[in-house]
């Protein structure tokens, strides 16, 4: 055969397919043949769309984008048993005729399994099938991934732009010395500067040289003068035009993000594709519905328009439906016992313990003493259990004596306001009559009692160390030794030799009667209360905010909310995000009632101990009817269904 007619025989049968595909789009667009929407059959779903192939192989293609990025794409599907991606020409499935499923939400999750089926009427080697599914959730439109059924010839295309794209930016240098006429360059620079020249070969870095030559002529000029600035712009102008460049030769790309890219050979057998979907649920989701349409391609150019398919409705069983609405309230820890402190100086005459409240500042003292007193025997939280009055002495005298001295002191005080407490008790008593409970009944006072116990300390150094510690007056050497003298046991002896010190005159004066105080500390408990713990009238907002959480299905942050608790909705929580064990622990000790029982089954159906699946699904159903439907919508009790023949009866 001669090259004229292999030219005309080529034409011809170019002409004849072409005509054959025209024919084919003319016919779909009068025939009612469109893209199918089905449910799979649960028990062949995952074995039939991975084994039944016909063919199975690896196809990778690596193209450019039109940023001259690489772009690696793969034959393949993803298997929804292993997660791998598994290469493959045509899919197979078991095909089911309903329009409807029951799903169940686990984790925050539903996972939509559908087929979409492309007939053999569709598919033609020069043709690209785009079929688009379109999620319908709450009035919200969600498009998916995409999937493409593409023809051998119609990839082949792709393939033949992509490689002349790749010619086209191959072309277009990024080395700027390739615009330079180097050989005239280095001639001229040999003969006109020769000191520059001599770093051809050297690697020594140089900046700023800027030679010139006896006739006025730098290298800038020279490299100037031999560079093609028509090369420099016609690269430029390749770079400028890459982005139309890709679309003219490649008009319809190869993409990045779709569910399936299938290259079809053959136009013999229908396509059927497994697709899911998964989708984060929402508070009020009942049901998502799914919708296909699409287009074909061919040359860059849409030749059918594929119309819209019927809708496939999920209907959607959440846990979150066996949220309890409870309302919760702080629970504050009060404890029944407090404790007050006071701290007053009175002065006692040199070697007395008698009260004379005409010494020194002992009136005013005196005075804030009853004031406090009397504000603790009308407080209406608290009653006075005792008082605990603590004397101290400052160490002028010997330990022993100091020792006398404060236990004397100590109870000459308590004997004194103790008087002052019986008598301002029974004029409180008096006045006020009658008191109201915590529980708002009214009660007549009662004054307790009150203990008044003595203690003393004979002589107070840990507050004198205190004292010296903070007081400017002591040098820095002063007070090294005071705290040399400090750390001698027998305290008679620390005073006797400090005595001779300089500061002890100032210590004497200043600081010693700073140490002659009285302590009261009153041991105090609530009126009426018997524990600790007090309920109130104040809502728990963290618990609520678990509970609008659980609502919204957002089950984390539910868990991190609730887990103090506890309670049944903790346990919805839990139960959830399959955390079974702490759901478990929860609900064996709960009420059981038949929401309670309903969950164990779906507990104990996950953990693999059937028999208490089965027994507290029954006792459900007895409980509470609708959990006989139910039972069908949730796959951890839809299985035992139909294992057991379970409510047969219904």
């Amino acid at each position: 055969m001669n090259y004229i007619h292999a030219l005309f025989l080529t034409a011809a049968i170019i002409l004849a397919v072409s005509c054959s595909t025209a024919r084919k789009a003319k016919y779909l667009k009068t025939d009612s043949t469109q893209v199918i929407l089905d449910l799979p059959n649960k028990a062949d779903f995952v074995p039939d769309s991975v084994q039944d192939l016909k063919k199975v192989y690896h196809d990778t293609l690596k193209v450019l984008d039109e940023n001259g990025k690489n772009i690696f794409i793969m034959k393949a599907v993803m298997d929804s048993t292993t997660g791998e991606m598994v290469a493959m020409d045509t899919i197979k499935a078991a095909i089911v005729t309903s329009r409807f499923r029951n799903i169940a939400e686990r984790k925050g999750k539903v996972d939509l399994k559908f087929q979409i089926i492309v007939p053999k009427e569709m598919l033609d080697k020069a043709w690209r099938i785009e079929i688009d599914p379109d999620m319908y959730i709450l009035g919200d439109t969600l498009r998916q991934e995409p999937i493409f059924i593409t023809g051998d010839r119609f990839r082949q295309k792709q393939l033949k732009g992509y490689e002349q794209y790749q010619k086209f930016i191959t072309s277009i240098s990024k080395d700027s010395t390739r615009f330079i006429n180097k050989n005239q360059l280095e001639i001229f620079l040999k003969r006109n500067f020769p000191e520059t020249y001599k770093f051809k070969t050297d690697t020594s870095y140089l900046t700023d040289l800027d030679y010139e030559n006896y006739f006025g002529v730098k290298v800038k000029d020279a490299v100037e003068h031999y560079t093609n600035n028509y090369v420099i712009r016609r690269n430029q102008i390749k770079k400028d035009r890459s982005s139309k460049v890709f679309k003219k030769m490649i008009p319809v790309p190869i993409e990045k993000t779709v569910k399936l890219d299938s290259v079809v050979n053959d136009s013999y057998n229908d396509i059927v594709y497994d697709y899911t979907a998964t989708v984060n649920t929402r508070p009020q989701l009942k049901k998502v519905e799914i919708v296909l349409s699409g287009i074909i391609l061919q040359q860059g150019k849409k030749v059918y328009t594929i119309p819209k398919t019927k809708p496939m409705v999920f209907f959607i069983s959440s846990l979150s439906n066996f949220t309890k609405d409870i309302t919760k309230y702080m629970t504050e820890i009060r404890y029944r016992k407090a404790e007050a402190n006071m701290t007053c100086r009175i002065d006692f005459a040199l070697g007395k313990d008698k009260i004379d409240p005409d010494l020194g500042n002992n009136k005013a003292q005196i005075k804030t003493i009853k004031n406090g007193l009397v504000d603790l025997l009308d407080n209406k939280t608290y009653d006075i259990d005792s008082i605990v009055v603590t004397a101290s002495c400052s160490p002028e005298s010997s330990f022993a004596r100091n020792a006398e001295l404060a236990k004397l002191r100590s109870k000459s005080v308590t004997d004194y306001f103790g008087t002052f407490i019986k008598h301002s008790s029974d004029s409180i008593k008096a006045s006020v009559g009658m008191e109201i409970g915590l529980d708002g009944k009214m009660r007549g006072i009662k004054i307790y009692d009150i203990k008044m116990i003595s203690k003393s300390v004979p002589e107070n150094w840990t507050e004198l160390d205190n004292l010296v510690q903070t007081d400017s007056k002591f040098s820095e050497e002063d007070k090294e030794s005071y705290q040399r003298y400090a750390r001698i046991k027998n305290l008679d002896s620390r005073d006797a030799r400090m005595y001779k010190e300089t500061y002890y005159k100032y210590m004497k004066e200043k600081l010693f009667p700073q140490l002659r105080t009285v302590n009261f500390n009153f041991q105090l408990h609530r009126k009426g209360m018997v524990k600790d713990t007090v309920h109130t009238t104040v809502i728990d907002t963290v618990y609520m905010n678990g509970l609008q959480a659980l609502k919204d299905r957002d089950y984390e942050r539910a868990i991190a909310l609730l887990t103090p608790y506890q309670d049944i909705n903790t346990a919805v929580a839990y139960l959830a995000m399959d955390r079974n064990l702490s759901a478990k622990n929860i609900l064996e000790k709960v009420k059981p009632e038949p929401d309670v029982q309903y969950m164990l089954a779906i507990l104990y159906s996950r953990m693999g101990e059937v028999n208490k699946a089965v027994q507290f699904y029954l006792d459900a159903c007895r409980g509470d009817k609708s959990y006989i439907s139910k039972g069908n919508l949730d796959p951890e009790i839809s299985v035992l269904i139909k294992k057991y023949g379970l409510n047969k009866e219904n």
